[in-house]
């Protein structure tokens, strides 16, 4: 006999540790853009698992391709090849034009992956001392010592100190200030495409050319967080291709690339990638035939046809709803709307986490980030319908938790 929602959280309450918060919902199985819970209350959702069930719930391909893999080979040591690894490898590198890629397990572990290959990269061209790197403020780059040293936001890195050496963060947007902080010690830049976490914040559009001006200037390494915005969330392949001729050294990957299923990617091209020898870094699991299956249908699903299109169109639409959103409730509640593809927000004036448990007692999934910014991440999936029986509930849930 299944367990109802309080007997859930009663259990969780007694064996889960207290690091993450969670909202009185315990969810039991979904499909295509709907969630339901213990009891059979049924949820739309805006937020994808963080922008991670890029094509929805149990979409029948993934299903397939979990079964299938599952049924020949879940794992094997990554000291032998196997079919999905390569031919996810080969899809992923053609359509991004960088040489060489990096299975892991997140997309922590990805970027930790580009750190320590961004230094190694120096250290053999320069040798010791130039292993710095200069992210941005506001930058969210993962959980791991690592990846909070290199993020730009002091609540992740409080009670872990110290953290690992040679991280300088500058206000993002900003070319002079990141020209400002480039010194001898500096081998790259990283930084992501559009700011996730700290509310969904969009660079100036001639931003990102002329950081990667700035590092062929001083040799420099332009590293990509694309572990939110790529494989689709932006409308693009992947965020930098927004940028005519920008071609960084190193990009992430994760989220979407798994759909769910635990993975990530590094690529690099060429030239950088060859200084990862056999033996410098590795791990079990990463690039696991189970995990491959998935991406390898994920990925040929978002990159390939007219999907992205959709997406496009999809996403300038909601845009539009936010915008006339933000002017209904007008500047006492909100700020305003911005984002890209299907990474969007609404910006309010007043606390957002409120508004999201009202959301969900009204059956809809949506995201709170950066205090007072609503984040809108659907599974690419999203029709405008969604969109429309969703924005009239958004503006009456507003205006309940903050009445006039």
């Amino acid at each position: 006999m299944s367990l109802s929602t309080e007997e859930i959280i009663e259990i969780a309450e007694k064996h889960l540790m207290g690091n993450v918060s969670r909202y009185p919902l315990a969810l039991v199985r979904g499909r295509g853009m709907q969630l339901w819970d213990a009891e059979g209350r049924q949820y739309t959702d805006f937020l994808a698992g963080i922008a991670t069930c890029a094509l929805g719930y149990a979409p029948e391909i993934v299903v397939r391709a979990l079964a299938g893999q599952a049924a020949k080979l879940i794992h094997v040591s990554n000291y032998f090849y196997t079919e999905p690894l390569v031919r996810l490898a080969a899809l992923l590198t053609g359509s991004s034009g960088l040489g060489k890629v990096f299975f892991g397990n997140s997309g922590a572990e990805a970027n930790e992956a580009a750190i320590k290959l961004a230094r190694k990269y120096s250290r053999d061209l320069y040798g010791p001392g130039r292993h710095g790197l200069i992210t941005a403020r506001g930058s969210f780059h993962g959980r791991t010592l690592g990846t909070i040293s290199a993020t730009g936001q002091a609540k992740v890195k409080e009670g872990f100190e110290p953290l690992l050496p040679g991280f300088t963060h500058v206000p993002f947007g900003d070319v002079e200030a990141l020209r400002a902080a480039v010194g001898p010690e500096t081998c790259a830049v990283m930084l992501e495409p559009v700011q996730g976490e700290s509310g969904v914040i969009v660079p100036p559009p001639d931003y990102l050319p002329r950081v990667a001006e700035l590092c062929a200037e001083n040799r420099l390494l332009l590293i990509l967080d694309e572990v939110q915005t790529g494989l689709g969330r932006t409308g693009r392949p992947y965020g930098f291709m927004h940028y005519e001729g920008l071609k960084p050294h190193i990009i992430t990957l994760a989220k979407a690339l798994g759909g769910g299923v635990a993975t990530g990617a590094m690529l690099a091209v060429d030239e950088v990638a060859g200084h990862l020898s056999p033996g410098s870094h590795s791990t079990t699991v990463g690039g696991a035939p189970l995990a491959m299956a998935v991406g390898l249908v994920m990925a040929e699903t978002i990159l390939e046809g007219g999907f992205l299109a959709q997406v496009q169109e999809t996403g300038a639409y909601f845009l539009d709803r936010l915008k006339e959103t933000a002017r209904e409730l007008g500047p006492d509640l909100a700020r305003e709307a911005r984002g890209q593809g299907l990474l969007l927000a609404l910006e309010l004036t007043r606390p957002a986490g409120p508004v999201v448990a009202e959301m969900i007692k009204r059956g809809f999934i949506v995201n709170a980030t950066a205090g007072a910014v609503l984040r809108f991440a659907p599974p690419l999936i999203v029709a405008k319908a969604d969109i429309d029986r969703m924005i009239p509930v958004l503006k009456e849930a507003v205006k309940t938790v903050y009445p006039a």
